[in-house]
């Protein structure tokens, strides 16, 4: 993915951002690429789900400090995820290659969007918001 810009800026400090992230992405490279560039901003631990069915068991192996969620899966959407999420009270931020109102659904139009394709600072700030959501 060479919409993130490798030479970006880094987080200040690891204890801005979460310690445990849940990323939600059915493309292997992208996934591969987003929890390098994650780690790379000092996460701990990225753990990575390509179905709403992987997503959950993750998620009830150990609940994620943050999660991004990519709204279109393969054959399936991710708002069983933020459902799940939503309930547990952990943040997560939707990503997304679609746009306008419909990319999400209405009980989750307040939750953050990231949209497709991303600058490594819009990634890096997403992150650094997680704290500020519930």
């Amino acid at each position: 993915m060479n919409s993130i810009d490798p030479n970006g800026p880094a987080a200040p400090s690891p204890a801005d951002l979460p310690g445990d992230v849940l990323l939600v992405e059915d493309d292997p490279l992208i996934a591969m690429d987003s929890a390098e560039i994650i780690t790379g901003f000092g996460v701990t631990s990225v753990r990575t789900a390509r179905s709403v069915a992987g997503a959950l068991k993750l998620i009830a192996e150990r609940a994620p400090d943050f999660a991004l969620l990519d709204v279109g899966l393969i054959r399936e959407k991710s708002f069983a995820v933020a459902e799940q999420l939503k309930q547990q009270k952990i943040p997560f931020a939707f990503v997304t290659g679609y746009s306008g109102p419909a990319s999400v659904q209405p009980a989750f139009k307040h939750s953050p969007v990231l949209r497709k394709p991303y600058l490594r600072e819009e990634l890096l700030e997403t992150l650094r918001q997680w704290r500020n959501q519930t």
